[in-house]
């Protein structure tokens, strides 16, 4: 499972990760921080990335566009890098079921 994480988390949630997410990288880490949204879409379905974010704009393109990519968007609020992980950690099946199938293409964690 390939996850990108958008610019808005901070890109110390991959080492928290590494053990349970296989494949995850960051937005300003592959330099894509002044990329658009849609770019930044774009390369993500290319690439096999599912994008999480806590910024509606992604969900807009789900909805527009189908997938890939999927989305995996944050609706809880306010969180250090450490707790997003620690939410990350725990729905981590229900991540992996959303990935594998082919039905939906936004996944909300609250």
């Amino acid at each position: 499972m390939k996850l990108l994480f958008d610019q808005n988390i901070l890109h110390r949630i991959i080492k928290i990760l590494e053990a349970g997410f296989s494949s995850c990288d960051q937005i300003r880490r592959l330099r894509l921080e002044d990329k658009s949204d849609k770019e930044i879409w774009t390369f993500a379905g290319k690439n096999d990335y599912v994008i999480v974010t806590f910024d509606a704009d992604f969900y807009e393109f789900s909805n527009l566009y189908g997938h890939p990519p999927k989305i995996i968007w944050l609706r809880f609020g306010n969180n250090t890098t450490f707790g997003i992980a620690e939410v990350l950690i725990k729905k981590k099946q229900l991540i992996n079921d959303f990935i594998e199938q082919d039905e939906f293409s936004c996944l909300e964690i609250q």
